[in-house]
């Protein structure tokens, strides 16, 4: 149900804990106290390695939020019953030792079904959640920590609401843009005032949950200019009026449409774009050469327990940077249903790591349309094809500290052909993912400072700048990639904030 990659290269994933007895048990004394079952609903995967352990998380997660924190911390926040106002904090380590830490009470409100992301001055902001209009922080801050968001009242459908897991992208300009059923604003959450309001989505069917489609923030260029662009790209999602058919037995086909927008224009319209298959409950990555990958889902119905029909078996690539109606690429079918609670995530290899579906309100392994998947598998892009075109990194090392505006120079070595014109790195922020979005997902394109270098013996040398601000980059770990062409090398880590 939720996915983080961490910057050991290990994914931590988890479910609710009330579904009933997961396939792996907890060690002894790990089992939580009052727990219904002494099995793990959450794990730490081990990317390279291609293994799992257990872990203990102690009150349920179910339908909850995260973002990874500037250190590192995956910090998540509230879920269900007991575990509703609970921060939930897992510091990646090299070993065994790590395990989930939870803080009671650690939001002032309820939070089920909220986004969170992180902001410019390393806290996160946790927006919305069932009957919650309103926001938070983590960590508290010194006022009363709550922050009433009308917009979230607005936007909410009579007994099926349409603006939960709200998609939410931090602007070049510091404010946040949310986005909930088929309209979205730009909030100034330091004043709480709303300073922008988006027109409605052509059509006006919704897009939040419960009709899920799903939302990414294309790469950012320029991003050494003050004056940056940014545009939103917003697929798939369910009709209006799909929830209440669906509880009647009768599903309704899914949205075919894409609506982009540019964020930062002074007078922005959305321009729409049909897909070559019709999904809601997708999931949408960003890959290293700021293509999209949109994965998992169904073709009818709706996001919910046994709400979702016609399972989509073939992701497809928008190339970002084409012409309008030459951006959609379908590509080779998986065998396995992803439909609701499924999640997609992208590898410093260049994969994407893919996982779950449990349409059900327990554990079901037989008997029924979809039953629960414990499997994961890797959609390969067909830039893994052709390993010579890809570049290897060979300095900085892993792990480098960067701050803003600094000049870096890159140093990859390259097998295959090369056309400096063409080459270009990109900083990606690994992404909290769960219930068709990718929280804090972000992809910044480093503005070079000359042409790539040839240094001889298969080697060249770039250099580039680094985001000049916070609010374009907020402190963190980033995967850097050189990508040439549509080739990107494997990324190494590098973490960026304030000296």
């Amino acid at each position: 149900m939720h996915m983080q990659l961490l910057n050991n290269d290990r994914v931590v994933m988890f479910d609710r804990t009330d579904f009933g007895t997961s396939n792996l048990s907890l060690a002894a004394g790990k089992c939580p106290a009052g727990a219904k079952d002494c099995s793990a609903h959450s794990v730490e995967y081990n990317v390279i390695t291609n293994k799992f352990r257990p872990l203990t998380v102690q009150t349920n997660v179910w339908c909850s939020s995260g973002s990874a924190m500037p250190d590192g911390t995956l910090a998540q926040t509230g879920g269900s019953f007991e575990g509703e106002r609970r921060v939930r904090l897992f510091t990646p380590c090299g070993g065994t030792n790590c395990d989930w830490q939870e803080v009671n009470l650690g939001l002032a409100k309820s939070r089920w079904y909220s986004t969170n992301h992180i902001l410019p001055d390393g806290r996160q902001i946790i927006i919305g959640g069932r009957k919650q209009f309103n926001y938070e922080y983590y960590p508290k801050t010194t006022d009363n920590n709550v922050h009433d968001l009308p917009f979230l009242a607005q936007t909410s459908d009579k007994g099926i609401e349409n603006n939960l897991y709200p998609f939410v992208f931090l602007n070049v300009d510091g404010n946040l843009f949310v986005f909930a059923n088929n309209r979205a604003i730009l909030l100034d959450y330091v004043k709480n005032q709303v300073v922008k309001t988006y027109p409605q989505i052509p059509g006006g069917d919704p897009r939040s949950y419960p009709s899920t489609g799903s939302a990414v923030l294309l790469p950012l260029k320029n991003v050494q200019a003050k004056n940056a662009e940014a545009e939103v790209l917003v697929c798939g999602g369910a009709p209006k009026g799909s929830f209440t058919e669906a509880a009647k037995g009768k599903f309704i086909p899914a949205l075919n449409t894409c609506a982009r927008i540019k964020i930062t224009d002074p007078n922005p319209t959305w321009a729409m774009e049909t897909m070559p298959l019709a999904r809601c409950m997708g999931d949408m990555t960003l890959l290293p050469n700021g293509n999209v990958l949109i994965v998992n889902g169904a073709g009818a119905g709706t996001a919910s327990w046994e709400f979702g029909r016609n399972p989509v078996l073939n992701p497809v690539l928008y190339r970002t940077d084409n012409k309008i109606g030459s951006r959609f690429e379908t590509q080779k079918p998986t065998t396995i249903p992803r439909m609701y609670h499924s999640t997609a995530v992208l590898l410093r290899d260049g994969r994407v790591l893919i996982g779950g579906s449990n349409p059900h309100s327990g554990y079901e392994f037989s008997g029924v349309l979809f039953p629960t998947e414990l499997s994961l598998e890797a959609f390969i892009p067909s830039y893994l094809e052709r390993p010579t075109l890809r570049p290897v990194i060979l300095s900085p090392a892993s792990h480098t500290k960067l701050s803003y505006s600094q000049k870096l120079t890159i140093r990859f070595r390259l097998n295959g052909q090369v056309d400096p014109k063409l080459v270009k790195t990109t900083m990606v922020s690994p992404s909290f993912t769960t219930h068709s979005f990718s929280m804090n997902q972000r992809l910044l394109v480093l503005t070079p400072t000359g042409q790539v270098k040839s240094l001889g013996g298969l080697m060249y040398q770039v250099e580039v700048t680094t985001p000049v601000s916070a609010n374009l980059a907020p402190s963190g770990y980033y995967l850097l990639f050189v990508v040439n062409g549509e080739f990107p090398s494997q990324g190494i880590w590098v973490h960026i904030s304030k000296l």
